[in-house]
């Protein structure tokens, strides 16, 4: 743990921001550019590619891996991001696991309000299911929307009689388009990144007038948990929606379904971005792939 790299990463996180809200190109294009400066593993083999009806990218360990796969979601607000932007994240798990993983680019909106996000996710899943691929080798991973996705997804999946993945990882998951967490407001100094405006500015977006207390836009408090596989959330103490991940847990103890919540001390939200950089990031990754091994049959 160092307290001069996290305050390093807090400093150029608070940089002024322009007044007001921005438009959607401005958003997208500041995003791109702040994960153009995360390191991405070297050797990675990223190849294009399809996963229902929807672009993705095939991400392969330098040397051949083992069997298991991951379905990654970026993040993003489900308004902006890509697979290119959470390569950092995907290209680590990659590495450190030896699994493969299929980054989905999803619809996102205002073009494609909620649920096309979903909707892209589950089809992602469904055509590797399809393709042969063993849900018990499957497991769900992303940052941020990318992470509330993944439980979105999995909810879409048991509803539609799917068989479930073998395991979730998520990393700073949003989990409640309500904002009714305490730590929005208990937070709202600590955290250098997000803000209430900015995230209603984008979650208008994303819900174009639907309730947001739907199970598949708030699971943090409306989902039913029942039959989930095994969750590890990891999130920072210095993020609004901390309590996106907290609630979860608590949602998740009380359905019967294992769940690790790993509570990390003054780093920002999505802080596994930071690899090589943040001595913290490199150990939730770490734990991270050794959850997924734990959890991965084939």
């Amino acid at each position: 743990m160092s307290r001069e790299q996290r305050a390093k990463i807090d400093a150029m996180l608070r940089q002024p921001r322009p007044e007001g809200p921005r438009s959607v190109e401005e958003i997208r294009a500041g995003f791109r550019a702040l994960m153009a400066g995360m390191a991405v593993p070297e050797g990675i083999r990223v190849t294009a590619t399809t996963l229902g009806d929807r672009p993705a990218v095939r991400v392969e360990p330098p040397a051949e891996g083992a069997a298991g796969t991951i379905l990654y979601f970026h993040g993003g607000g489900f308004v902006y991001g890509s697979p290119d932007t959470a390569m950092s994240l995907t290209g680590s798990l990659v590495v450190r696991s030896g699994y493969t993983a299929f980054s989905v680019d999803y619809r996102l909106a205002p073009e494609h309000p909620f649920p096309a996000a979903v909707d892209d996710c589950l089809n992602a899943y469904r055509a590797l299911l399809d393709g042969g691929v063993d849900p018990a080798a499957i497991a769900f991973a992303g940052d941020s929307a990318g992470g509330g996705l993944c439980v979105s997804t999995c909810l879409a999946a048991r509803d539609a009689g799917l068989p479930l993945p073998a395991a979730i990882v998520a990393f700073s998951p949003g989990l409640d388009q309500t904002r009714t967490g305490e730590s929005m407001e208990t937070k709202a100094d600590a955290d250098p990144l997000l803000t209430r405006e900015g995230m209603a500015h984008t979650g208008a977006m994303y819900l174009a007038g639907q309730d947001p207390r739907h199970p598949l836009l708030s699971p943090a408090v409306f989902a039913d948990l029942t039959g989930f596989p095994p969750l590890l959330l990891q999130v920072g103490t210095n993020e609004m929606i901390l309590d996106d991940s907290t609630r979860l847990a608590a949602r998740a103890r009380e359905a019967g379904v294992d769940v690790i919540l790993d509570v990390v001390a003054d780093v920002p939200h999505v802080f596994q971005s930071f690899t090589g950089v943040l001595d913290e990031a490199d150990q939730a990754l770490d734990r991270a792939a050794f959850f997924l091994g734990q959890h991965l049959r084939f």
